[in-house]
């Protein structure tokens, strides 16, 4: 007998503290049911397997949630707390508090179940980048910090050993462990003095550290993005820089190279199309990814991991792209100051399913078992129209809420191989459009016959066009995601222009024509 699915679970998080829900699908008009009612906090995560969840308030306390029971494991009073991270099973907790002085270790590895602080050390500052301190593989069975001119690991099983032992790489400004298996570790060196910046790829093994196992270098850099896929096998860096030198672009520059762990490739990921590379995200399996990129229109492209394009997704007003869990279903999108178009594509087909909108989203996201898309308009980044939007996986919109404001919205992590496939949901899908089809054409067809359209009904004017976009219709229809106007109908200015230019011909034809008469 095959196991019983888990429930799905959405974190939503308010001025006044978070709440768990219960996931889709929620009967019309009804409120989404409640798993653990309102708790204050400042912020709210869940571990990367969904096993635990993380409720903090600032400069006070820690909470440690069992998401199976939703009580509570464990709480920390850590006065001064700044920031707080749980390792990917929950096993540990990492916070960062103020510090008056270096003698004051400000940053503690906690033991969640014992309370136990298992590692220590002072940090003066701490970024985005540079958050969470310690990195834990998928399994926790390898940790690793950035230090100065160093990466440094632990043995997870005993942290009272301090570091055990360490990678040498000079300059080193930002780092990224391999997660599924924690196999490999990536480490950044921005470029100095004429020497460029590089990336290089060492093995996680004691025994194997001496060389990197893989090295790309480049020039026009200052900052990277790491995107490890699922089996450690291949890195995708998004190198950005602050200023484009070709001045095309206001942003700085981007280019995304691919190194892998086996050398079969180091490299520029070959993009048929000018302008910043937008998004870029691994399949499930780490064998395919999937790039937006190009001025807009942007354009989308599926590669396999030795870099060759399968599949283009063709060109629109985009810059997110988001890959369901089981692989199959794809969403393009245009957020933050695009109009928020949405493409939902079927990737084993190979076709587009559906189109729709959800404008001025901030965050989006597909459900763990694949079959519901989320998007969210929060603040601070936007202080109106805050409200949570629930698609279907052929982007058919399922639920809305509203909210005087919201600040976060995440599904519950959960292994995607424990839901089932969504081939007999999709099948039953199309069947049922296909015969709404049949019915629809066929009423239309007997309506067409029964009666007869009045022919002298003006057709509703279009807006105007100036001369120079005339050759570029298709350009704008992909801009504007097909809202764009493409009719041949003149406005009433136009059609007056028009008039007014044949009457001055007339007129000069007429007095071109007399003028040999008078002579």
């Amino acid at each position: 007998m095959a196991s019983q699915p888990p429930a799905l679970g959405v974190l939503v998080r308010e001025p006044d503290g978070f709440s768990v829900w219960s996931g889709p699908p929620y009967p019309p008009g009804s409120a989404p049911p409640l798993r653990l009612p309102k708790a204050a906090c400042s912020a709210a995560y869940f571990s990367s397997d969904g096993s635990r969840l993380l409720a903090t308030v600032a400069s006070a306390s820690a909470t440690v949630y069992d998401c199976r029971t939703l009580s509570v494991v464990r709480l920390f009073e850590l006065p001064g707390l700044l920031a707080a991270a749980l390792s990917p099973t929950g096993a540990f907790l990492q916070t960062f508090q103020k510090s008056s002085s270096p003698q004051e270790k400000n940053v503690t590895v906690w033991h969640v179940d014992t309370a136990t602080p298992l590692y220590q050390h002072y940090q003066k500052n701490m970024s985005k980048a540079t958050w969470p301190m310690v990195q834990f593989s998928a399994d926790e069975s390898v940790a690793c910090r950035m230090m100065t001119n160093e990466i440094q690991f632990f043995d997870p099983k005993d942290f009272t050993k301090g570091f055990v032992y360490k990678i040498r790489m000079p300059g080193i400004a930002a780092m990224q462990l391999a997660s599924a298996p924690g196999s490999h570790v990536a480490g950044f060196v921005p470029e100095a003095k004429g020497i460029p910046a590089s990336v290089q790829i060492f093995s996680c093994d004691k025994n194997a550290q001496s060389q990197a196992v893989a090295r790309r270098s480049f020039f026009r850099c200052s900052t990277v993005q790491f995107h490890w896929n699922k089996g450690s096998t291949g890195l995708l860096v998004l190198a950005q820089a602050d200023v484009d030198k070709t001045n095309q672009s206001y942003y700085g520059e981007t280019k995304l190279n691919y190194l892998t762990t086996d050398r079969a490739f180091e490299g520029i990921v070959p993009l048929k199309k000018d302008g910043p590379v937008h998004d870029v995200q691994w399949s499930h399996s780490g064998s395919e990814f999937a790039v937006v990129y190009g001025f807009m229109p942007a354009r989308a492209t599926i590669f396999n991991k030795k870099c060759n394009p399968l599949l283009e997704l063709g060109e629109g007003p985009y810059n997110t792209i988001r890959w369901n869990p089981k692989g199959r279903f794809i969403v393009l999108a245009g957020f933050g100051n695009l109009p928020g178009d949405m493409a939902f594509w079927d990737y084993s087909e190979k076709k587009l399913v559906g189109k729709t909108k959800a404008e001025c989203s901030v965050t989006s996201e597909w459900s763990p078992d694949g079959r519901h898309f989320m998007t969210a308009t929060t603040a601070p980044r936007l202080q109106i129209d805050n409200c949570i939007k629930i698609f279907d996986h052929n982007g058919s919109l399922q639920f809305k809420k509203m909210f005087e404001k919201l600040y976060q919205a995440d599904w519950k992590p959960e292994a995607p191989e424990r839901f089932g496939d969504i081939a007999d949901l999709t099948t039953a899908l199309v069947s049922i459009k296909i015969e709404e089809k049949q019915v629809s054409a066929q009423g239309s067809k007997s309506a067409q016959t029964s009666s007869k359209a009045p022919t002298n009904i003006a057709a509703k004017p279009t807006a105007y066009r100036p001369p120079h976009s005339k050759n570029s219709a298709d350009v704008q229809d992909k801009l504007f995601g097909g809202l764009a106007s493409t009719g041949g109908e003149m406005s009433k200015n136009a059609l007056r222009n028009k008039k007014r230019r044949e009457k001055q011909k007339e007129k000069k034809a007429a007095e071109g024509s007399g003028a040999p008469d008078d002579n």
